[in-house]
């Protein structure tokens, strides 16, 4: 996969997570119905999420993205659907590469995070099984502190 195809792939599937998450919350407290669908989909959700942040970062960095430009990628995984936007800013403005700059037969990396990408581009099977098990690490750690404000007897 290149930048060009990994990053809108994972903006689009944020998209799709933010839209299940809503018909799960449209049936937990508008139709008073099942809060099974916010259980489910926050859970593919909140992976998603996570997942989406890391892919960012590595095309961040990889691309040479500004401050402003990775910044509100990033920040445009938190509102419903406006990672569909910056994906559709970020191809327009061809800020997505169609090979990775940092990987093999590619320019040298100039700062530590290039470095680690670099090492990471160069073994795509062990970079991609290392970003699976930080972004489940993550989800578990997250699942087991619990939703912001609940406290120990609940939300």
């Amino acid at each position: 996969m290149t930048p060009r195809t990994l990053f809108p792939a994972l903006a689009r599937a944020e998209v799709v997570s933010w839209s299940l998450l809503l018909v799960g919350m449209f049936l937990k407290y508008v139709t008073a119905t099942t809060e099974l669908g916010v259980a489910v989909f926050g859970l593919v959700h909140g992976v998603v999420f996570l997942a989406y942040a890391l892919v960012t970062v590595l095309v961040w960095v990889d691309q040479r993205w500004s401050w402003r430009l990775g910044a509100a990628a990033l920040a445009a995984g938190i509102p419903p659907f406006a990672t569909l936007w910056i994906e559709r800013r970020v191809e327009r403005t061809g800020r997505l590469g169609n090979r990775w700059r940092l990987g093999p037969d590619g320019e040298a990396p100039g700062h530590p995070a290039e470095h680690v990408l670099s090492r990471a581009l160069a073994r795509p099977a062990v970079a991609t099984a290392a970003g699976g098990a930080m972004v489940l690490t993550a989800t578990a750690v997250l699942l087991l502190v619990g939703p912001p404000g609940a406290t120990a007897s609940g939300p």
